[in-house]
């Protein structure tokens, strides 16, 4: 049985890194949860670190949210469906928006609702998801601030979520200075600018982070201690809160080359022969977890004595080579995961989730 564990003290101490990084530079900040996808025990563990504000992109997450503890303030991290604005006014706090029409929306329903919405218009700086163009953000803010039932708190930004494209001092100051404009032209204050993701943590300890940016947005550092510039794990973080656990259930020594005639397999692969390998054997480790749970490039080995062969749906296949450890059916073999790989596990309803200490 393949199962995923979230060990409890190294999610405390990076949170405790990144609580501390954030109150000396004098920034507020939330988690993203939506990598845990729903998981109320995991939930709960987050909450229980302290956390006072929770971002989620899917509106059943931050429903748990609010059953578990309904002071947290909740933030929608994506722009929201019409259809979707009711469930979304009643159990978010605050969203993320770049659509006039959805924002009027908006302000309907939390009026229906009785309730005060929070928004952060998101701004585009490059990376070409959600945003409206900087050009234009002064009218959009004129037709939206009035609105019943709706608080603008900030302006806010996504950089490296689709092309890539990295945060820069520019990108940074050039939002700082739209904060500025409109406070000056409608003689309102915006509290946040939220142009903080895990790619822009290591601009604080560059000393780049422009003063004006005091919002950011973490999932991925906090869960995997990641500097996502660099891409290795920051000092005094740890890389691996989540763990898989998958079982090794055959252990055989075959050929290296399949025999017959090659065709397409269901992922539509066709296996290239390396004749060298004729004649070789290798011993080869089949673990109860497939395609449906992870792609195995998502996959880090913990020990360097295996080679990831490839996977069905099913199962993934190990080549242990002459198996100097020994490994045997039944034993465990220990992966950590990148984000994306953590993603699709925590889908998976056919993998347990654990809690250690």
């Amino acid at each position: 049985m393949a199962f995923l564990t979230l060990n409890r003290t190294k999610l405390q101490e990076n949170f405790t890194y990144l609580n501390e990084t954030f109150e000396e530079n004098n920034i507020s900040w939330g988690v993203v949860s939506k990598l845990l996808c729903g998981n109320r025990s995991f939930l709960k563990e987050l909450i229980a670190l302290g956390v006072n504000e929770i971002h989620d992109s899917r509106i059943s997450n931050l429903a748990k949210v609010k059953e578990i503890s309904s002071d947290i303030q909740t933030v929608y991290i994506k722009p929201v469906s019409k259809r979707n604005i009711p469930k979304m006014v009643k159990y978010a706090d605050v969203s993320l928006n770049s659509e006039l029409n959805t924002i009027r929306w908006i302000s309907a329903e939390a009026k229906n609702q009785s309730k005060n919405h929070k928004i952060i218009i998101m701004v585009e700086t490059g990376d070409l998801r959600e945003g409206v163009i900087g050009d234009h953000i002064v009218d959009f803010y004129e037709q939206i601030f009035e609105l019943p039932n709706i608080e603008i708190i900030g302006l806010g930004t996504n950089l490296n979520c689709l092309n890539g494209v990295m945060p820069s001092s520019d990108k940074l100051i050039q939002l700082s200075l739209y904060k500025q404009i409109i406070e000056l032209k409608f003689n309102k204050r915006i509290p946040w600018v939220s142009a903080g993701t895990s790619v822009t943590i290591p601009m604080i300890k560059t000393h780049q982070l422009p003063k004006g940016i005091n919002h950011f947005r973490i999932g991925e550092t906090l869960y995997f201690g990641v500097d996502l510039f660099e891409e290795k794990i920051i000092p005094g973080m740890h890389g691996d809160v989540f763990e898989l656990n998958a079982e090794i259930i055959e252990m055989q020594e075959k050929s290296l080359l399949p025999t017959g005639t090659l065709a397409a397999n269901p992922q539509g692969e066709i296996v290239e022969i390396d004749e060298r390998l004729y004649g070789k054997t290798s011993f080869r480790a089949i673990l109860d977890i497939g395609l449906l749970d992870i792609d195995p490039k998502y996959l880090i080995a913990k020990d360097d004595e295996f080679e990831i062969l490839g996977a069905s749906s099913d199962m993934l296949i190990l080549n242990l080579g002459k198996n100097p450890k020994g490994y045997k059916v039944g034993d465990l073999i220990k992966f950590n995961l990148k984000y994306m790989g953590a993603l699709g596990i925590m889908n998976s309803s056919y993998v347990d989730k654990v809690i250690i200490a």
